[in-house]
């Protein structure tokens, strides 16, 4: 059985930054996941030991690139420079949604 990410966080702004050249939001540990955000958030690849399929759906990066400048990736990660967020790059990322997110 696979147990539930624990998520204890609500979103704000100010706190999970914009990727440059992907529609989702930059969640930098698998314990700040908000629990209220119905949104694409990219987080580290770390999350799949803790991933439920009932909870989250893994999506593809390449569905939520800002233009088609960025590069199409056969993997469907967030990765090198065009995984920047104010021109910094990240880590590599998987993009994900919350199924069920509460409402605050």
């Amino acid at each position: 059985m696979v147990s539930k990410v624990q998520q204890h966080i609500s979103f704000r702004h100010t706190k999970y930054p914009h990727y440059d050249n992907y529609r989702a939001i930059n969640v930098n540990k698998t314990q700040d996941i908000p629990c209220d955000y119905d949104g694409v958030m990219g987080v580290p690849i770390t999350f799949l030991d803790k991933y439920n399929p009932e909870q989250f759906e893994i999506l593809d990066a390449n569905d939520y690139r800002k233009s088609d400048f960025v590069p199409v990736k056969p993997h469907g990660l967030i990765k090198d420079k065009d995984g920047s967020i104010n021109g910094k790059p990240t880590y590599a990322r998987i993009l994900i949604r919350n199924k069920n997110p509460k409402t605050l």
